[in-house]
């Protein structure tokens, strides 16, 4: 849609319009408007917000668009969506660019506090968080990658207290969201056809990943769905990706739905507080600022809190909600004494591991030809501009500490077509924080040249970080500290998932490309023996790569657990009319990528409510 805009425009600006030619030019104008209108992809309108709706969801990320369009198929109600940050771009819609979104206006650009244990190759110890300040969230910023996570995970939400959490209650919600459009899983009784999110392989890749697969198979795993009924296994990468196009809950969830009139969309909304009638302990409303103004919107029924793991605790905590003694710290005046901000988790991986191969088939920026390239990916929907972030492989591997069934890994792969240093520096390095010495010793002489690399990532940390806030001004960055790496043995399960992807490395499909360890050491490893476990230790400790997963921060949990911030509903405990509906409720992180099980969430969580209010008219 933004290339036709462009094109119209561009047309109007340079084309002289004399006498009869304004009438089909003002028709065609009339008739692209019209088009426009009943788009299902076209633009949301940012509206002025009325004085009163019957919900507000506070964040339009891949929670809240799922709540916001399923909330408003009851014609009844009418709901205000509030977005701290703008509408998407063009750029947002290319998957290789992904990482080109980071460090811009579309992007909160957390970092988190320093550490010794780890970030230790990154500018100042701190690992980058990116999350999403956009319509769409962090589905607009992230990598794509479609994983549900292990059906142990929500049977182990359930054994926690949490009655329909459980893996046979969620299937359904995964299913109902999914319009999977590879062949080869059309029949499959795990995945859906025609819901609002498309999934779908990359429509072009490498000979890399073909070969990735099939080490996978050598060294005993099977190349399967790792949706379907097993997870352990390897596969190529599906993605929330639409005729090569990111599929963002924005445009799965709100584009086509804009339309109707019980929906407001307010962009560029910043939400400062959440009111809370002390007295009946009641949510009422919600104080937001737009352009630089603070205004006021009440709600009649509900606030739904979904604005992420890391501003969804920020903002409880700024309503008084939290830590009694961090909020009287801070000056906040306590409404209810929660433990909101603790229990933070994230995947954390290693990054660098990288292999050289002598022919020409990986991602090499300086290969590929702009205009061609474009031109491939606007015209046919296809090139190297479809690849998902990058990434191509995805695989669930067991360590020697791993569950003993073999059915839930404790390590993902992540594999890449390319280095840190493919796109000859210009990015990666920039988005990461690299610290310019470990970039120049060790990436800088292989810019440009072809190679790929494996990224483990640990799936169950043992450990648990915290979001904090800095002060009582809504518009000071929280301090988010994850802990990475405190645990020994969270340190431990990554340098045996460094030993497992050399195997694959080493396995003969990679022979034919010439693939081969690049064994420049890092230069805070020097001293250890190359790929020892003291040097792998190092490396995990060195370059620990977030997979922007955080969750956990207001945590679902039974009234006994000590832990908890919202009940199996999804509401906070002691606060009528206020729920939390996004990744911070997971008791304990997915076994993958979190994006479909906040999505899932979304569509549980608007189911609960619907069955809340409804059932009250019976």
């Amino acid at each position: 849609m933004g290339l036709q805009v462009l094109l119209a425009s561009t047309a109007l600006k340079t084309v002289s319009v004399t006498g009869l030619w304004v009438i089909p030019l003002l028709l065609g104008a009339l008739t692209y408007h019209n088009y426009n209108s009943y788009d299902p992809e076209a633009k949301v309108l940012d509206k002025e917000p009325r004085r009163e709706y019957d919900f507000i969801v506070i964040g339009g990320g891949s929670a809240g668009a799922v709540v916001s369009n399923r909330l408003t198929e009851v014609k009844d109600w009418n709901l205000l969506l509030l977005e701290s940050g703008p509408d998407e771009n063009e750029i947002t819609d290319v998957p290789s660019l992904a990482g080109y979104l980071q460090l811009t206006k579309l992007d909160w650009q957390y970092k988190t506090e320093p550490t010794p244990y780890a970030c230790l190759g990154f500018k100042k110890r701190r690992c980058s968080w990116p999350r999403g300040k956009v319509l769409g969230g962090s589905s607009v910023l992230n990598y794509m990658i479609y994983v549900r996570g292990n059906r142990y995970d929500f049977d182990q939400w359930e054994s926690f207290g949490n009655p329909g959490w459980g893996y046979r209650d969620v299937l359904k919600y995964f299913i109902k969201s999914e319009d999977n459009r590879n062949p080869y899983l059309a029949k499959s009784e795990y995945h859906g056809r025609g819901g609002y999110l498309t999934v779908q392989e990359a429509p072009w890749r490498t000979p890399l990943v073909a070969a990735f697969v099939e080490a996978g198979v050598e060294i005993g795993y099977e190349n399967r769905d790792i949706n379907g009924a097993v997870q352990t296994g390897f596969m190529i990468a599906q993605g929330t990706i639409r005729r090569g196009s990111r599929c963002s809950t924005a445009k799965a969830f709100l584009r086509p739905v804009r339309t109707r009139r019980n929906l407001d969309i307010s962009l560029n909304s910043q939400v400062t507080k959440i009111l809370i009638n002390p007295v009946t302990m009641k949510a009422y409303g919600v104080e937001f600022v737009k352009h630089g103004m603070k205004r006021v919107v009440f709600a009649r029924k509900e606030v739904i809190l979904s604005a992420g793991a890391i501003n969804s605790p920020q903002l409880l905590m700024l309503s008084g909600i939290g830590p009694k003694d961090h909020l009287r710290d801070v000056g906040i005046k306590v409404l209810k004494d929660l433990p909101v901000g603790e229990n933070l988790q994230d995947h954390v991986g290693v990054g660098g591991l990288t292999f050289l191969v002598d022919k020409p088939v990986a991602i090499v920026q300086n290969r590929f030809q702009a205009f061609p390239v474009t031109m491939n990916y606007v015209v046919n929907e296809r090139g190297p501009m479809t690849v998902l972030g990058g990434l191509e492989g995805i695989a669930f591997v067991n360590t020697k500490y791993a569950n003993s069934s073999g059915l839930w890994p404790d390590i993902q792969f992540h594999m890449a077509p390319a280095s840190f240093s493919s796109d000859n520096g210009q990015i990666v390095r920039k988005i990461l924080g690299l610290t310019d010495e470990l970039y120049d010793s060790v990436y800088r002489p292989i810019a440009n040249k072809d190679a790929w690399t494996i990224m483990p990532l640990l799936l169950r940390p043992n450990t648990r970080g915290y979001v904090k806030l800095r002060s009582s001004n809504p518009f000071d960055y929280p301090v988010m500290n994850p802990r990475y790496h405190e645990d020994r043995l969270d340190v431990n399960r990554l340098v045996e998932g460094i030993k497992i992807a050399l195997k694959v490395a080493n396995a003969s499909p990679f022979k034919q490309f010439g693939s081969r360890l690049y064994m420049k050491p890092l230069p805070n490893c020097k001293q250890f023996q190359f790929m020892s476990d003291e040097y792998i230790e190092c490396q995990v400790r060195t370059i620990s790569m977030t997979i922007y997963h955080q969750c956990g921060t207001a945590k679902m949990g039974p009234s006994w657990d000590q832990k908890a911030v919202v009940d199996q509903r999804l509401r906070v405990y002691g606060v009528q009319g206020l729920r939390v509906i996004d990744a911070s409720v997971m008791p304990t992180i997915v076994s993958g990528n979190t994006n479909a099980a906040v999505i899932m969430i979304g569509e549980k969580g608007a189911d609960m409510i619907k069955q809340d209010w409804l059932n009250r008219k019976r």
